[in-house]
């Protein structure tokens, strides 16, 4: 039943590539939300009081209902049961809700004395309201692209997920881009205020694709949420976890995504106090993976899609992670264009391995387990994106501080970035190491993440 779906979807371009892009839109909101706290760490600690262990904790917090109240295994569960309209739709929703709570953590709430649990209200506030909007990002990752998987599948598929990850990370650039500038004209609140607002409007835009993909099943008069095909059993999660792709791939995404989202986080700052960039554009140049991936993300899927070779170049994108964290964590070099180049390597890097990486897992798993298998692998993702920040803040705090620095008029802490660069620089060579552990199984359990997605 779903594959009569498929066929009357791939055989309607303009049908696929409009939900695509009406998904995509949700997306970008989420990425410019998600990203748009990073480059105000320095405002933060001046003008709320915060430490850079409460900003790690604070940056944590997007993953800490995912890991310890496993909301995505539970996503992923609604997702194979109720289907792709309602979980993006309770998705946004979250997204909204949490957004909303982190807005009034540092406007009604910012820089208060007041404690609960031990911590500062207003980070707490602000780390429950990231927390509930990281499980509404995550779980509308896992349904966009169970959607692509569904609506592309023999066709454009690494494509159309490099299109969709690209036009997301535009959300990242304006974030990055904009944070700085935009607190200092009108107030530290308004990148957030902004975000929500983009965040109504992807709700909007995925209501949307719900009556669009309600009027594509009625046409073919099938409920693609009752199928036998689509419905969920424990034994899928069985049958997921059992697979040994599962663990290399899931390992190689966390590994991967450690070493660049929580090192965005303090990018801004280490371009600042290390290389002398200038303050309102240092979160521009922290941004640029995103705007490499918005570029080149595209390329790298319809190179895949016709070529393969996914498992090989998942590979040489970790080789090329090893080399920027390592260049960024020795002392002696302080030249603001060789942090501004190593971010450009890094957006290759960060182009290359998700165009390979999420089509990829299309291949090992049927469509059936697709959306618990994207559910656990992001599960699996998000305790790295939980506790690096936390590390990596911790570590700044209590071992790199080497003096203060005055900053838009407020004195803050300079801290030595060496000693986190080789932590992040360590976990990369990790991810090297899985990466060729996957293209060895890849030979073993014929996956076929060499072959190319586009069947002649």
């Amino acid at each position: 039943m779903t594959q009569s779906i498929q066929r009357k979807l791939n055989d309607s371009a303009t049908a696929r590539w409009g939900a695509l892009f009406v998904v995509a839109f949700t997306m970008m909101a989420a990425y410019y939300v998600n990203d748009v706290m990073a480059p105000l760490k320095s405002m933060l600690e001046g003008q709320l009081g915060w430490t850079s262990g409460e900003f790690g904790t604070f940056t944590g917090a997007y993953s800490f209902l995912n890991v310890f109240l496993l909301m995505l295994i539970w996503g992923g569960l609604i997702l194979d049961r109720f289907g792709i309209r309602f979980t993006g739709i309770l998705a946004t929703l979250l997204m909204v809700g949490g957004t909303t709570a982190e807005y009034l953590a540092i406007t009604t709430y910012g820089g208060t004395s007041e404690q609960i649990f031990g911590m500062k209200f207003d980070v707490f506030l602000a780390s429950a309201g990231y927390s509930v909007f990281g499980v509404g990002a995550e779980v509308a990752g896992i349904t966009v692209s169970k959607i692509i998987a569904k609506w592309f599948a023999g066709k454009e598929l690494a494509l159309a997920m490099g299109v969709q990850v690209a036009l997301a990370r535009i959300g990242s650039q304006a974030a990055y881009a904009a944070a700085i500038p935009v607190a200092k004209s009108f107030g530290l609140p308004m990148p957030l205020f902004i975000g929500g607002c983009l965040l109504v409007g992807g709700m909007i835009s995925f209501l949307a694709f719900a009556f669009m993909d309600r009027k594509l099943d009625r046409q073919v008069k099938i409920d693609t949420t009752s199928g036998d095909d689509e419905k969920f059993s424990f034994s899928d999660v069985m049958a997921v976890v059992k697979n040994p792709g599962f663990w290399l791939i899931a390992l190689l995404c966390v590994l991967f995504y450690s070493c660049v989202f929580p090192f965005q986080k303090f990018a801004t700052e280490l371009m600042v106090t290390k290389y002398g960039v200038n303050e309102d554009l240092a979160g521009t140049f922290a941004g640029l993976p995103a705007l490499g991936a918005l570029i080149l993300t595209p390329v790298f899927g319809g190179m895949i899609d016709k070529k393969g070779k996914a498992a090989s170049i998942m590979i040489f994108g970790s080789a090329m992670l090893i080399m920027v964290h390592f260049v960024y964590s020795l002392p002696f070099i302080h030249a603001a264009w060789v942090a501004i180049a190593l971010m450009i390597v890094l957006g290759v890097a960060f182009s290359l391995v998700p165009s390979a990486m999420w089509p990829s897992v299309a291949k090992i798993f049927p469509v059936k387990q697709l959306g618990t298998a994207y559910a656990l692998i992001f599960f699996i993702q998000n305790i790295g994106l939980w506790g690096i920040p936390a590390l990596i803040g911790h570590v700044l705090e209590k071992y790199c501080i080497v003096g203060t620095h005055v900053q838009n008029g407020l004195e803050v802490n300079q801290y030595n970035y060496t000693l986190p660069m080789i932590i992040f620089t360590s976990i990369a060579v990790l991810s090297l190491l899985i990466g060729f552990a996957l293209k060895a199984a890849d030979r073993k359990y014929k996956y076929g993440l060499e072959e190319a997605n586009l069947k002649n």
